[in-house]
């Protein structure tokens, strides 16, 4: 594996211009940032998560000076960063997963999406028709067939034609009612 770049998180990024602790900051960066980068990126398998994460332990390490002082520095840096990982993982998996801008373009317009929602509530009002009606209703209104040409298809009489189509209209009727779906 390749041994990160330690430019690739930048000083003047966690570095706080003119603070009295300026120093302490450098020369925590310039030690430990390439390493801790390296980590992280093996961690994350993310360059700009880990530039991140380090920024905020670094961060962290200029917030709360004392702690450096009592304990080992690097093993407290390394500690902070992966628990930063953790919690950015965590946090992830408690919230819905985010989507792209080409996601979001795909989702419908209200109209289509209302289209898309009554077209599904006709599908279920036809499914509950006798399999003889939804033949019909397929024929004549799906197909574009003539009463003729659906009794030629089907092998019933033109008048059967009829009189089913009749009858599964008025099913059909009764069905898109129960469903709010009649005007």
């Amino acid at each position: 594996m390749r041994e990160p770049d330690a430019a690739a998180v930048r000083r003047e990024d966690v570095t706080p211009a003119g603070t009295a602790d300026e120093q302490l900051i450098r020369s925590l960066f310039d030690e430990h940032a390439g390493s801790l980068y390296g980590y992280v990126l093996r961690l994350t398998g993310d360059p700009g998560k880990a530039e991140d994460v380090v920024q905020e332990t670094l961060l962290r390490a200029w917030k709360h000076p004392d702690v450096l002082t009592d304990r080992p520095v690097r093993a407290w840096l390394f500690t902070v960063a992966r628990n930063l990982v953790f919690d950015h993982h965590r946090a992830r998996r408690s919230r819905p997963q985010e989507t792209s801008d080409e996601a979001l373009a795909v989702i419908p317009a209200d109209d289509e999406l209302e289209r898309a929602v009554e077209s599904w509530g006709v599908a279920d009002a036809i499914a509950t028709l006798r399999p003889e009606h939804r033949e019909v209703l397929l024929e004549t209104y799906y197909r574009g067939r003539s009463v003729k040409e659906a009794a030629e298809v089907l092998g019933i009489p033109p008048g059967t034609v009829k009189s089913r189509t009749y009858y599964a209209l008025r099913a059909l009727k009764l069905a898109l009612e129960e469903r709010g779906l009649a005007p």
